[in-house]
């Protein structure tokens, strides 16, 4: 019980110097610096370029963006070494670890939603999402981060990052719908057949909009349960920096040391949520995947 009290006291105190040493413009509006904080701040570019007209700026989301790519596939070349030498080796710890979250990837997101007769094929795609998206939320929360100009430092907090992942998903359940039914077999299993013209032309558009709402609703799903808590947690530590400007710095200061404290329970809560929005984005893009190959279901 103590250690655990001791570890408390230790974070409690990492967070209260981050509050006290985080940077800040004094002459900036609050709203502008709650934004730089929660946003990709393109006023700040590390590498400006330009292809056809399309802005190709390397920004920091994009820094960071290969920085966790470039980690994963570290990781997947020293987890999987021994296997690449012998495929009879037994797995060391760290292989096994990996092999304990594939296993948890096959049994609750793949085998059920797609089957196992397709989890050869789709098991690296949702594996794929559930590890960088669950690496790209837990890099948003290390503070320091924010000390990099470009701002925020949680990636999938920027929409257009989260509209390539449910892109990617998108294109996955054209390609699963066309592989199993066949190309214009996919879209014909979108209406069921035998219904009236009437109701074909309302089933129609609604169904062509639902095809659209599902990647919609990943994209704002993970995008905005990234971003809430974020702004939650800056705009807590500006607290104290309004009251103090306003009712004095004694009374700023009270105020300060609550918002640690609270900060510290939010932070904990951010965890969780990091962990659970990288499931359910791997999970529902199963489902929708799983739904195009069994459309007879």
């Amino acid at each position: 019980m103590l250690k655990k009290n001791n570890l408390f006291l230790r974070f409690l105190l990492i967070s209260l110097c981050f509050s006290i040493l985080t940077p800040a413009d004094n002459d900036a509006p609050f709203g502008d610096v709650l934004l730089h904080h929660v946003t990709n701040d393109k006023s700040h570019i590390y590498i400006p370029l330009e292809i056809g007209g399309i802005d190709l700026s390397i920004t920091k989301h994009v820094i960071l963006i290969w920085s966790i790519s470039a980690l994963l596939i570290i990781l997947t070349l020293l987890g999987t070494s021994r296997y690449r030498k012998n495929k009879n080796a037994l797995p060391s710890k760290f292989s096994g670890l990996f092999e304990v979250l594939i296993d948890f990837i096959n049994k609750e997101m793949v085998n059920p939603n797609i089957g196992k007769k397709y989890a050869k094929r789709w098991t690296p795609l949702i594996a794929t999402f559930f590890i960088f998206i669950l690496f790209s939320n837990f890099l948003g929360l290390i503070p320091f981060l924010e000390y990099l100009p470009g701002g925020s430092g949680t990636i999938t907090g920027n929409f257009a990052v989260t509209g390539a992942l449910a892109l990617i998903t998108f294109i996955s359940i054209i390609i699963a719908g066309s592989l199993k039914h066949g190309f214009i077999g996919h879209w014909k299993n979108m209406i069921p057949g035998g219904l009236p013209a009437p109701v074909l032309l309302i089933l129609i558009p609604v169904e062509i909009m639902g095809m659209f709402i599902k990647p919609l609703a990943l994209l704002l799903r993970l995008g905005a349960n990234m971003t809430a808590g974020h702004i939650g947690m800056v705009a807590i530590f500006g607290l104290p920096i309004l009251i103090g400007s306003s009712m004095g710095e004694g009374i700023g200061f009270g105020v300060g040391f609550i918002s640690v404290i609270l900060n510290t329970a939010l932070y904990f809560l951010e965890m969780i949520v990091c962990l659970v929005q990288a499931y359910v984005f791997a999970l529902l893009s199963s489902v929708f995947i799983g739904m195009a190959i069994h459309a007879e279901h």
